[in-house]
């Protein structure tokens, strides 16, 4: 359906009068609070391009902007990361052409048809990568990356804990830490999800549902502990998490799957051995387009040569939502859900 107007809805953003289909929240809620709908397609203003969306990464973000745990503005579209192809460039982006296969992370709006997107906020993809694998790696591919390389630059010698080692950053920061020369202990919850973990790089596979991680950990240390552990499950793994660091250890708590940590007395990381702690973020780590294009380069061109495997356990349709999220929430997921609009 095509109407001859262009304007400005109640979100302030251009559109050009197509009808298209995204995924809307109205008010935080469940999974049904995601609503397939028609909306209008958004023109880039100058500096922007408009991507065609052909596959959007479902991340544990996006549940927690979608339930209000992280607050966003209503309504909104969620989805912080896409590839496709440019259909359409704003005044300015000499950078890009139409036509041209690219991906982003961290810019609101991926669950659609078509997204507006910053032109300094996308990397264009390698012939080798499809936009499948770099919707599935772009966001997860390089948080894995700046956890091993920067957050904690991993060596030949170093050893590492990886919760939800079968999950979608979990099987890339194994693939990277083992890369790195790490001996890597991952934490799994089923013997399938074992299997992937090992096959990803990871030495020591722990089933958290049958032992106790942390006696594990210090088992097979000799009572050592690791030099960094790598918790994007928060609530329930965080303090046997420290117990498990070697004295001056890092903890590196990227997300909160199971709930966020409670209040902290910093007391604590001395007591257990004048330990650090961070709690980092992907933003951070590609604020310059310098950092985001070496990031993103690395990722893209192991997944080119082979180095890096991207699982991606399903594709769904978008309007299918609803029940990517109901998977992610339920753990029921080992790798990447991908959105297909």
């Amino acid at each position: 359906m095509r109407f001859a107007y262009v304007n400005l809805n109640g979100d302030g953003k251009l559109k050009d009068g197509t009808i298209v289909k995204a995924i809307r929240v109205h008010a935080p809620g469940g999974p049904d609070a995601l609503r397939y709908e028609d909306v209008e397609r958004p023109a880039p203003r100058p500096g922007q391009a408009l991507v065609k969306i052909e596959a959007a990464g479902v991340n544990f973000i996006d549940v927690y902007q979608r339930t209000g745990r992280y607050p966003v503005a209503t309504p909104f579209t969620p989805g912080q990361e896409g590839a496709g192809v440019v259909a359409a460039l704003g005044a300015g982006v000499t950078d890009l052409t139409v036509g041209a296969r690219v991906a982003y992370t961290n810019v609101m709006g991926a669950y659609a048809e078509y997204a507006v997107v910053p032109a300094d906020r996308l990397v264009a993809l390698p012939d080798g990568v499809t936009t499948k694998q770099a919707a599935a790696a772009t966001l997860q591919g390089m948080t894995a990356h700046y956890l091993a390389k920067t957050t904690y630059s991993l060596k030949s010698g170093d050893s590492c804990l990886v919760h939800a080692a079968a999950g979608g950053v979990g099987l890339l920061l194994c693939q990277i830490a083992k890369l790195q020369g790490a001996r890597v202990f991952g934490t799994v919850s089923t013997r399938e999800k074992a299997a992937l973990a090992h096959d990803a790089g990871a030495a020591e596979v722990i089933l958290y549902t049958e032992q106790d991680f942390e006696a594990e950990v210090k088992r097979l240390t000799n009572g050592t502990g690791v030099d960094v552990v790598y918790d994007s499950v928060g609530k329930t793994t965080f303090e046997k998490g420290l117990n498990c660091l070697k004295r001056r250890g890092l903890m590196a708590l990227f997300g909160q799957s199971s709930g966020p940590v409670g209040p902290f007395d910093p007391q604590v990381l001395n007591a257990k051995g004048s330990l650090f702690l961070t709690r980092p973020t992907l933003g951070d780590y590609i604020a310059t387009r310098a950092e985001l294009v070496q990031r993103a380069g690395d990722v893209l061109g192991w997944i080119t040569s082979g180095t890096l495997k991207v699982r991606i356990e399903r594709e769904l349709p978008l309007a299918q939502a609803a029940e990517a999220h109901r998977l992610l929430e339920g753990r029921h997921t080992t790798g990447k859900v991908l959105l297909i609009p």
